[in-house]
């Protein structure tokens, strides 16, 4: 065995980053019977005359349907501030390595890596379903979320507009609703967001997790820049629309140090409220993270992780509710007091933006059926 491939026998191979795409690795889902490991035979990829390598072929996004009869997702997580919400996509194009959301990909038989972001099932019933679980006998109206799962105004939204059908459900429903995105495609929806927002019924807070255009582009490949989305919180708030900015996930050693300067960036913008979530790495999302970590900052890969694991508990995740957003220890106790320090300074979370659901009209279902009302 000569130098090279003893080499590469002691240690693994590092992966290749994709164009565009922010996992590096494509590892099975926890819940298949069989793992696959991809091995590098030292052929690398034949060009078109057989002879000249070329790089890897592009990954393409693979479009899917999802055939789910219900759209209103409920939850009881006593430290969540919605019981309800909406995501008209499975996947995320957006591509985000840190991604929250990854495993639920393992639920549809897919990888939480790169299928996450390439195997995109889109619900293209989830208007009418929507509508019709408005229209339901009991249906007691609240605040829905949009965008807790995977972003609604994410790439494909462009071309498929589900949100759009969804919001314009909401609004003829005077349905309160808010919004979580990364995305400058919000700002297309101002004509149904405004309305609604002058009636009490609409508010979007618009993430932000670095103001650095390099960090944004290899952490979150697809999703807007930071300046876009700093632009968004403008034309937002020019609309009458409350924004506020959610500075999510924060990770220490690498994002951490811009949390002042997003939130007064923000603020500058328009924004009225913020808000703030440290790392999270539940199953699969640790190692696809840490992977992450090794190939784009190598220097800092090892002091991240242990910055992580001192703000739970030892571990690389704790999901306890009450602490799985803010962490615990020193460094996460440090984070929230700068945090509050600079909301305060700002004057964000100066004011409350609770929404209306007083003025909810059920629905009809002869409308839904295209029939003209008795009434």
């Amino acid at each position: 065995m000569n130098v090279r491939n003893a080499l590469r026998a002691a240690s693994p191979p590092i992966p290749t980053p994709h164009a565009g795409r922010g996992a590096l690795s494509n590892a099975d889902g926890r819940y298949e019977r069989f793992s696959h490991v991809r091995e590098d035979d030292s052929w690398g990829w034949l060009g078109r005359d057989g002879a000249t390598e070329e790089a890897e072929p592009k990954l393409r996004t693979t479009v899917l349907y999802d055939a789910s009869r219900s759209i209103i997702a409920r939850n009881q997580s006593p430290d969540l501030s919605f019981d309800r919400s909406v995501n008209p996509y499975r996947g995320c194009e957006h591509g985000c390595v840190y991604c929250f959301a990854r495993p639920t990909h393992a639920w549809l038989g897919f990888s939480p890596g790169l299928d996450f972001e390439t195997r995109i099932l889109v619900k293209p019933r989830a208007a009418e379903l929507l509508e019709a679980e408005l229209s339901a006998p009991g249906y007691a109206p609240r605040t829905l979320a949009l965008g807790t799962n995977t972003d609604p105004y994410q790439p494909l939204e462009r071309r498929h507009r589900i949100t759009r059908q969804v919001l314009e459900v909401l609004a003829r429903a005077n349905h309160p609703v808010a919004i979580v995105t990364k995305s400058h495609l919000v700002t297309r929806d101002l004509d149904i967001l405004a309305p609604m927002a002058a009636k009490g019924l609409a508010k979007v807070a618009v993430s932000i997790t670095t103001l650095d255009p390099a960090l944004a582009r290899t952490m979150e490949p697809r999703a807007s820049s930071p300046a876009k989305r700093l632009d968004a919180i403008r034309a937002l708030a020019r609309a009458g629309i409350p924004a506020a900015v959610m500075t999510a996930p924060l990770i220490p050693a690498l994002n951490d140090s811009e949390m002042e300067a997003i939130l007064a960036a923000a603020a500058g913008a328009g924004a009225k409220a913020a808000g703030y979530v440290v790392l999270r790495l539940p199953l699969e999302i640790k190692d696809l993270f840490r992977e992450w970590l090794e190939t784009h900052v190598p220097d800092k890969a090892a002091h991240v992780m242990s910055l992580v694991r001192g703000m739970r508990g030892g571990r690389d995740y704790d999901p306890n509710w009450g602490v799985r957003q803010t962490g615990t220890g020193p460094f996460a106790r440090l984070i929230g007091q700068r945090f509050r320090v600079a909301a305060r300074r700002l004057g964000l979370n100066a004011q409350s933006f609770p929404l209306d659901a007083t003025q909810f009209l059920k629905p009809s279902r002869a409308a839904r059926a295209g029939q003209l009302s008795l009434l």
